[in-house]
């Protein structure tokens, strides 16, 4: 039996529910459980706060946990990073009043306060820089502490900046950027090492195949060299003959999304027929 534990709410709770459904583990989502069994094999999931997952893992109550790598590393806990997993994106960020200038703050106080929910990484930051800073821990709304005079500075997430602007701040400097990841206990990735390794190659098939398209299509062969330079695919175009009275090939290739129309309107325009788009689930290298 292994267990994971996933956030139980908040902004990575669908987006990790809908990785593991389309890895092919599905869960049974009760309202107010706190734990269930998964359609895969000897899995158990739980569900904890995110903030709360590092320690969870770290302790062995869970062998493998989802979370956000800002929470891993605010922790300072002793867990293996495996996979990140391409959600939840956002940077935590230095922010002070609009009208403020971040030297001016720097040079004028001997002691600088920050307010953060952060305040292991922010004194770690702030002392790589040589300024003495005072942390104000606080739990949420923490954009409104520079605005009533509690804070010089906050340090916190932001992903378009629209409520920093909104409240009249600004961003001074970047610490780190973060996105949700996959974590281990050390000791379990020993002891259940080939299961793990299981789960993350599941994980990695669904993430590999975020944003990719499968083009095929139908090509004359007096074209087919021309076809494979706007074709690359992951490594190279799958080509075959196809049974026909003139000399044909089929051709495949995994393309980005973004590059689909492009392919196409080419293709089409040297003489490309049948051009299939399909969808991929899981790719696995």
């Amino acid at each position: 039996m292994i267990t994971i534990a996933i956030p139980n709410k908040g902004r990575l709770f669908e987006p990790t529910i809908n990785l593991l459904s389309k890895s092919g583990i599905n869960i049974n989502i009760e309202p107010r459980k706190l734990f269930t069994e998964s359609s895969y094999k000897d899995i158990k999931v739980i569900f904890v706060r995110a903030k709360d997952i590092p320690e969870i893992v770290y302790s062995g109550s869970a062998d493998i946990g989802i979370t956000g790598y800002d929470i891993v590393i605010e922790s300072g806990l002793n867990v293996k990073v495996l996979l990140k997993l391409n959600y939840g994106k956002a940077k935590l960020v230095v922010a002070c009043k609009e009208g403020d200038n971040i030297k001016d703050i720097y040079e004028r106080k001997k002691r600088i306060r920050i307010a953060t929910e952060f305040p292991n990484i922010t004194k770690k930051f702030f002392e790589k820089k040589g300024i003495d800073v005072e942390i104000i821990s606080v739990s949420g709304a923490t954009e409104i502490m520079p605005l009533i005079g509690v804070s010089d500075l906050i340090v916190d997430l932001v992903t378009t900046g629209n409520t920093l602007r909104m409240n009249n701040l600004k961003i001074v400097e970047e610490i780190l950027e973060t996105e949700a990841c996959l974590i281990a206990n050390t000791n379990s990735l020993e002891t259940k090492k080939n299961i793990i390794e299981e789960i993350v190659m599941l994980l990695k098939g669904v993430i590999n195949a975020t944003n990719k398209k499968l083009v095929m299509m139908n090509v004359p062969e007096e074209i087919l060299d021309e076809i494979k330079t706007i074709m690359p695919g992951l490594a190279g175009p799958t080509v075959a003959k196809v049974l026909s009275d003139k000399p044909m090939y089929a051709v495949h290739a995994v393309v980005d999304e973004k590059d689909v129309y492009d392919v196409i309107i080419k293709a089409k325009k040297i003489g490309a027929k049948d051009i299939l788009v399909v969808p991929i689930e899981r790719l696995i290298p």
